[in-house]
């Protein structure tokens, strides 16, 4: 289980790592990096949702809920398998510092249907894998998608709108060829994920996932199970997720996607939830789950409005759904993203689950000695982050902050090193940078994980995601990652007892 003992890990996900063709793969550059930890006897590697993204290119927004991102599929893999011939990856070649989402569309796919041309459909392995019924609804539904020019659903005929069940076994009977590529773009993520995991945890790497409390609104999740969800009669929004209003936002944050009927799961025993949880954990060694505050209250908003300025809270379905699921699937090796403003309820949940929450060391410096992420307010049983793929980069955020912010910022770290008696020089705001990263892992949180931009000191054009914005994110990728470059990390690991 995860916190049994002090450890370290790095956050990269998957789409960031070094590769030729556009986007990271769990190609050889996946296999390096986990090399790479197990030499360095760093234990767990924690990534973004691995899942196919949709519009805004977002990990937290996708086409289903469980599907895997057919863009993490190694093209020099389906090379050694025989369904391409290496002259044809040059289609995808791109080495642009950032990744190109348009172009990976435009591209990766019709190098994947090439494959796909030459995959035997009727193999006994993959029969078996479409046998099982996984894929299926996630399968027609691309398979549909596709067929009226990646419309969202709702702008769909009826009878595929609704999904009514004799339009779609004559939809699949017709267009089966399309139906099976969704399938085996499924499998070969599938065969791939499997044998980086598999060879990450006989190197002693541990896999920490990610699922998004909320899933997109033109997606098979929605699609297949409307009841699930606060749709109106002809299956349009009628309520939707966000935050309300606070010290970041005037306005608080839209966030668009359908809130649950949480009354509907509970009527069908959270099965829905106790299946995506269960797929979870096929795929990590742990889970993180974002927004965990959702399931004590959540917030939403009517459809249609431009801000998330006139919301409610609503009562989500507490302790009652980790009940269930944990009365089904076992003790569950969960992180809860409890971050942002919290209530008695939301402490009540993490205290009833006894799941570990996080702390964001980039918020600990602000004068505030009540603040939970200053080191002595920090729990053992806590995951420890410099910061997370929201926030900007550690040297990023300590170079924006203003005179009298740093000032502060800086006081309140050299009282800390102080009281731990650890001798580092605070000479410039690359110092005080690496102090941090220091005292993240100095912290009494067990577990303590690193974005690999604030390992590499890198600054705010490396940032992964800047909420409420459309664009430039998610496009963070490496040139290289080498040993040397985690050299001082890994000896902080050892100074610290993480190793």
């Amino acid at each position: 289980m995860i916190l049994e003992r002090r450890a370290a890990g790095i956050l990269l996900h998957i789409s960031s790592l070094p590769n030729r063709y556009g986007i990271g793969t769990m190609g050889k550059a996946a296999y390096s990096f986990v090399d790479l930890l197990s030499e360095s006897k760093i234990k767990y590697w924690q990534i973004l949702p691995l899942v196919q993204t949709s519009y805004g290119d977002s990990p937290y927004q996708s086409a289903y809920s469980g599907s895997g991102n057919p863009y993490f599929i190694d093209l020099e893999f389906l090379v050694e398998e025989g369904l391409l011939k290496k002259s044809e990856l040059s289609a995808c070649r791109n080495t642009k510092s950032k990744i190109d989402y348009a172009f990976l569309y435009k591209n990766k796919y019709a190098v994947l249907r090439r494959a796909y041309e030459r995959f035997d459909v009727h193999g006994a392995d993959f029969v078996s894998f479409v046998g099982q019924g996984r894929f299926g609804g996630y399968a027609l539904f691309m398979s549909i998608k596709e067929k009226f020019g990646g419309a969202p659903f709702d702008k769909w005929p009826n009878k595929y709108k609704f999904a009514r069940a004799k339009s779609l076994q004559k939809f699949k009977k017709e267009n089966e060829k399309e139906y099976l590529f969704w399938q085996f773009l499924q499998y070969e993520f599938s065969l791939q994920w499997k044998a980086l995991k598999g060879y990450a945890n006989k190197k002693g790497v541990s896999i920490i996932g990610d699922i998004p409390l909320y899933v997109a609104y033109d997606s098979a999740d929605v699609w297949l199970n409307p009841k699930l969800f606060k749709l109106n009669a002809d299956r349009s929004l009628k309520k939707v997720a966000g935050v309300p209003p606070d010290y970041f936002s005037a306005t608080g944050q839209l966030w668009g996607n359908p809130v649950y009927n949480w009354a509907a799961h509970k009527k069908d025993g959270y099965s829905w939830w106790i299946e995506r949880i269960r797929q979870s954990f096929e795929l990590y060694d742990a889970v993180r789950i974002d927004h965990f505050r959702g399931f004590d209250r959540y917030y939403e908003i009517e459809a249609g409005e431009k801000t998330a300025v006139n919301g409610k809270w609503r009562r989500g379905p507490k302790y009652e759904l980790f009940q269930a699921a944990e009365n089904a699937l076992g003790k569950l090796n969960i992180i809860a993203e409890d971050l942002g403003s919290l209530d008695k309820g939301v402490y009540r949940l993490m205290d009833e689950t006894g799941y570990p929450g996080m702390k964001v060391m980039e918020f600990a410096f602000d004068g505030n000695e009540d603040n939970p992420y200053l080191p002595k307010n920090i729990k053992e049983n806590s995951v420890c982050y410099t910061g997370t793929h929201d926030n900007d980069t550690l040297l990023g955020y300590i170079k924006k902050l203003k005179k009298k912010e740093y000032e502060v910022f800086v006081k309140g770290l050299e009282e800390v090193l102080g009281k731990e008696q650890i001798e580092l020089e605070l000479t410039d705001k690359r110092s005080v940078a690496k102090a941090v990263l220091f005292v993240t892992l100095w912290s009494r949180s067990k577990l303590a994980v690193i974005p690999i931009q604030d390992i590499l000191l890198l600054g705010s054009s490396s940032r992964m995601n800047t909420p409420s914005t459309s664009r430039g994110n998610w496009q963070f990728k490496l040139k290289r990652i080498e040993s040397y470059e985690l050299s001082e990390f890994i000896g902080y690991c050892g100074l610290t007892g993480r190793l």
